[in-house]
């Protein structure tokens, strides 16, 4: 090879024609170990834009042999760094770790260059992951001196998202925002390389789902498409469909939301198993919320097979198709796993109390509101401000306290401000069962519809006529559409167990609402309860 191809090479990749390097690449031929190396490093590059990670490990192992024979170190610890991140997108735990040891040994005795300050990140976002917030703040702070030290934009800007988004898991959210921020700005600026830009971009978005910031999520969820659209970034593109997705779900916007998930799905499929897994658990929660259940149920399962566990949002599915004892199973083990990352656990926790709520377990209910509301006060953003009141009034619901009434309008007010119309009219109906608890008939009925309405307008359709079933005149003795169900069993002569059966609940809840029953209605007998169904019509007269 001669140093024209060689160069020729290295302006196609500076050029992000990506295939035309990868081509080159394969079609040269090298006399010497050093350009053979290079050579290697150059093709797994190229690879990587193009999504071919299996290609590209291939290569970047060949590369990182041929450094290491070299004697070079800090091109042999710079491919080890990337090996770890590769092996970590292919999901691969084991592998990812031991190329980050290789990268350690390879690059300790020389901690003033750019490499080991790439090693130094990747060392800073394993500890966060691992919960070591403080080690992983004390890295990164170290990385941004050090890419200050050496001029390297892509370093610094790196190493401030890092720091941001740990700041932010402190607790320190406007500190972390700032760095963010700053980060940002680099990219905006047009200084940073390709891989630095799509980092700095997918990490200011990530931190704004995180802390329910949709409007900036929106923003620059938008920016970061149109840079990944304008060049022929393999990865990135699905990445910011992800992301993407999760906006338009929260606008209200469904089925374009669908859409988006499934390209991404496809899209990230040969190269980043995470945000593959995370595409079809998005995919499996707008269909939940469309009504689609056997597509989110086909969705969640895809998401599963990619990650080896079950999602938080499947649980949602269980309940809505009444297997609440699933459902308690499948969000107990995701909270039981998130036990470090307090805004991942807020994500969860609600789902806990819902189900909680559906089970009759008003201590785990409470436990989980307590903890909810702890974190919502240490973030202290709108989004988990609204969360908070949701559940509070949810679990207020389950109490029968009336002040639930003033808690869930507090939550539809949160809500509204924040423009996600799923959460409104999901808070909207359990503001009209508070109210006709309450005994406000006329108000329940209005707030009902409302919630039907805005259902409806989204495309949820299926929650749209759930709730338009109680915006109609109140069940007598303030009963709920599942105590008549259950009642009318029982009437019917069933037992506990046997409802159980027939309604997919658990016996311990069936029995719960029998108990809520016969103190609405006034009755100690199951004879007694059976009289007032016929008398209030709740099932056909006897012949």
């Amino acid at each position: 090879m001669d140093t024209d191809e060689l160069t020729a090479i290295r302006e196609a990749l500076r050029r992000h024609e990506w295939q035309a390097a990868l081509d080159a690449a394969a079609a040269a031929s090298v006399d010497s170990p050093e350009l053979e190396a290079e050579l290697a490093d150059m093709r797994a590059d190229a690879a990587w834009w193009l999504g071919r990670l299996e290609e590209c490990i291939t290569a970047r192992e060949v590369a990182y042999r041929m450094f290491e024979e070299l004697g070079d170190h800090r091109r042999a610890g710079q491919c080890a760094v990337w090996l770890y991140e590769h092996h970590a997108f292919r999901a691969r735990p084991a592998g990812s770790g031991a190329w980050l040891r290789r990268a350690r040994r390879a690059l300790e005795t020389d901690p003033q260059c750019v490499e080991h300050g790439a090693l130094l990140l990747r060392e800073a976002e394993t500890a966060h992951g691992g919960g070591d917030l403080d080690r992983a703040l004390a890295l990164a702070t170290e990385v941004i001196g050090l890419g200050r030290a050496l001029r390297s934009p892509d370093l610094e800007a790196e190493a401030l998202q890092t720091k941001g988004r740990v700041l932010i898991h402190l607790g320190e959210v406007a500190d972390g925002m700032g760095h963010l921020d700053e980060a940002m700005l680099f990219a905006v600026e047009g200084r940073l390389g390709a891989y630095s830009t799509g980092k700095v971009y997918c990490s200011l978005i990530s931190a704004c789902e995180e802390l329910g910031d949709t409007d900036r999520a929106a923003e620059w969820t938008e920016a970061t498409m149109r840079w990944a659209q304008e060049s022929p970034f393999a990865i990135f593109p699905g990445v910011c469909r992800v992301h993407r997705a999760v906006v338009l779900k929260r606008r209200g916007s469904l089925v374009e939301a669908e859409r988006e998930a499934e390209r991404a799905c496809d899209e990230l499929a040969e190269s980043h198993i995470g945000n593959s897994a995370a595409a079809y658990a998005e995919v499996g929660d707008i269909r939940r919320r469309l009504g689609d259940v056997d597509g989110a149920a086909d969705a969640f399962e895809r998401a599963q097979q990619l990650t080896g566990r079950p999602c938080g949002a499947l649980a949602l599915l269980r309940l809505a198709e009444g297997r609440v004892d699933a459902a308690t199973s499948i969000v107990s083990g995701c909270l039981g796993e998130t036990t470090t990352n307090r805004l991942a656990r807020a994500s969860l926790l609600p789902i806990v109390i819902q189900v909680a709520a559906a089970a009759g377990d008003i201590d785990a209910a409470r436990d989980a509101l307590g903890e909810l509301e702890e974190i919502a006060g240490a973030f202290d953003t709108p989004f988990l401000r609204a969360t908070a009141l949701s559940a509070r009034g949810r679990l207020q619901l389950m109490e029968q306290d009336t002040t639930a009434v003033a808690t869930l309008r507090q939550a539809v007010e949160g809500w509204e401000a924040l423009e996600v119309p799923y959460e409104v009219a999901t808070t909207r109906t359990l503001l009209g069962e508070a109210l006709r608890h309450r005994g406000e008939e006329t108000a329940a009925i209005e707030s009902f519809a409302a919630a039907a309405a805005l259902f409806d307008r989204i495309g949820a359709h299926t929650d749209a006529l759930l709730v338009a079933g109680d915006s109609r005149a109140a069940l007598p003795a303030g009963l709920t559409e599942r105590e008549v169900e259950v009642l009318r069993l029982v009437a019917a002569g069933l037992t506990n167990n046997e409802i159980a059966a027939q309604l997919y609940l658990s016996a311990k809840t069936v029995s719960r609402h029998a108990s809520n029953i016969f103190t609405k209605i006034g009755v100690s007998s199951r004879a007694a309860a059976t009289a007032f169904a016929f008398e209030h019509r709740l099932v056909e007269s006897r012949r």
